[in-house]
């Protein structure tokens, strides 16, 4: 299974869409499944409200930061990451890509989950 379907596969076992980006990079990072667990639990549905940025972005944020930290933030290309996301998804923002206002969907979760796992994979 590529990782992009096992991250799909995780969101559908009860994590949320932070969670299940994290956890599909979990051979890769140096933290252990359950912390990766814990830090990406309050993220998701737009950090609990569908007002925030979607999870599955946050999640692949997570990564970059702990894959290219090296002492200094790294803003420029947090700043690259969430732009390739918007572009993909069509909005960043949870309520946005679920259509709350507008009943227009523009991405659904599953699509969030592996759009974030492929952008991670590009990088």
């Amino acid at each position: 299974m590529d990782r992009k379907e096992k991250a799909v596969e995780l969101k559908h076992s009860g994590y949320n869409c932070c969670q299940a980006v994290l956890l599909s990079f979990a051979d890769e990072l140096p933290l252990s499944e359950d912390d990766l667990k814990r830090i990406g639990a309050a993220y998701g549905v737009g950090m609990g409200c569908l007002e925030a940025t979607c999870g599955a972005l946050c999640g692949a944020e997570m990564i970059l930061g702990m894959r290219e930290y090296e002492g200094v933030p790294i803003l420029r290309d947090a700043s690259v990451l969430h732009k390739a996301f918007t572009e993909k998804c069509g909005a960043s923002i949870c309520k946005e890509l679920k259509g709350k206002d507008t009943g227009i969907v523009l991405c659904e979760c599953d699509d969030c989950v592996r759009n974030a796992v492929e952008l991670m994979e590009m990088s």
